[in-house]
């Protein structure tokens, strides 16, 4: 069975509007000028989407809420911290569905203030509908959701629980079919892609990507991430898992091991959330180069990293590189002080 075959037996609701697009970043190799060393970039738009405020999540939500509908669930409960893109995206994707929606946000950031706890994502969560639970420190979200959904099931309703950034092994689910989508749209466009590069968070995008690319027979190392909430090594250990669990879901061999996975820690810093001048660099260029905005925690790090490789020429002369732009933007507005008054840095 081909992997467009396995995918189409599972439920699935649609949240796209068809292919994110692939753009050349031609202003981002002229600025970098010769360190560039004749690499290509490439974005892949998938902060390009219109609902919710776009992001790699409505990919996860597809499947995840597939399935929950599947099962006759009318009430979602979703899990990150206080400016979570999940929660974002399942408070909209929930909406456009009519189903209702509870967020169980948690203190996963040492930041406080009106910045952080009432801009960003967490405005667009309460103008989506959405039923907030903010946790205090301490508070295990996972466990606060599951409580909350044996509540519901008691009243008579069904609730159905997405936890850890929608990274399940039906959420990654979403980025296997992301898989065949770059897979034709290289060809359409004839590019090879040398590498794909993204962050990885809780696993999920880069574990989907991953058995995607095995299932289809493509060289799974061309997946890149930087890592931007756990140590490389436990996010090595957590996309494996992952991307074989996601294997058996859809009828292949689970036969990845780490050899087959890349993962840099490069631009972690001092843990997820956190800002760097790298990041704070990365995100300024993008936007004052291209226009393009990245988010400070997940987009900002990697970005950062891939020109890191550039300079570093971890990649071909001429390679073709494609960058996953995974959105997540309104987090922006919750880091605004990282970047007022930052000093600006420009390659050229």
């Amino acid at each position: 069975m081909s992997l467009s075959q396995a995918l189409s037996l599972l439920p699935r609701r649609d949240l796209l509007e068809g292919p994110t697009p692939i753009q050349r970043l031609h202003r981002i190799e002229d600025a970098l000028g010769s360190s560039s060393h004749g690499v290509r970039l490439y974005a892949k738009r998938d902060d390009l989407m219109s609902l919710g405020g776009g992001g790699n999540k409505l990919r996860k939500l597809e499947f995840l809420l597939g399935d929950a509908t599947a099962a006759g669930a009318d009430t979602i409960i979703a899990t990150g911290g206080r400016q979570s893109n999940f929660a974002r995206l399942a408070a909209a994707a929930t909406a456009r569905l009519g189903l209702a929606c509870e967020l169980v946000l948690s203190r996963m950031v040492s930041r406080g203030g009106d910045e952080y706890d009432r801009n960003g994502n967490i405005l667009l969560d309460d103008l989506f509908g959405a039923r907030i639970h903010d946790l205090p420190a301490g508070v295990g979200s996972t466990e606060f959701a599951e409580e909350r959904a044996e509540a519901l099931r008691r009243a008579g309703r069904i609730a159905y629980v997405a936890t850890l950034g929608g990274s399940s092994t039906v959420g990654s689910l979403g980025y296997a079919a992301c898989a065949l989508e770059i897979q034709a749209q290289s060809k359409d466009l004839e590019v090879d892609f040398g590498a794909v590069v993204l962050p990885n968070g809780s696993s999920g995008t880069q574990a989907g990507l991953v058995a995607g690319y095995r299932a289809l027979g493509l060289d799974t190392t061309r997946v890149r991430s930087h890592a931007v909430l756990a140590p490389a090594t436990s996010a090595v250990a957590a996309t494996v898992e992952k991307a074989n669990a996601a294997l058996m879901l859809l009828g292949f061999e689970p036969s990845l091991t780490s050899n087959d996975v890349k993962v840099s820690g490069d631009q972690l810093g001092a843990g997820y959330g956190v800002s760097t001048p790298a990041m704070v660099e990365a995100v300024r260029l993008m936007a004052s180069r291209e226009g393009l905005l990245l988010d400070p925690v997940y987009g900002g790090k990697a970005f950062a990293g891939l020109l890191a490789d550039v300079s570093a020429r971890r990649f071909k002369a001429g390679d073709n590189v494609l960058f996953i732009m995974t959105g997540g933007s309104p987090g922006l507005y919750a880091y605004a002080s990282d970047f007022l008054g930052a000093d600006r840095k420009d390659p050229s």
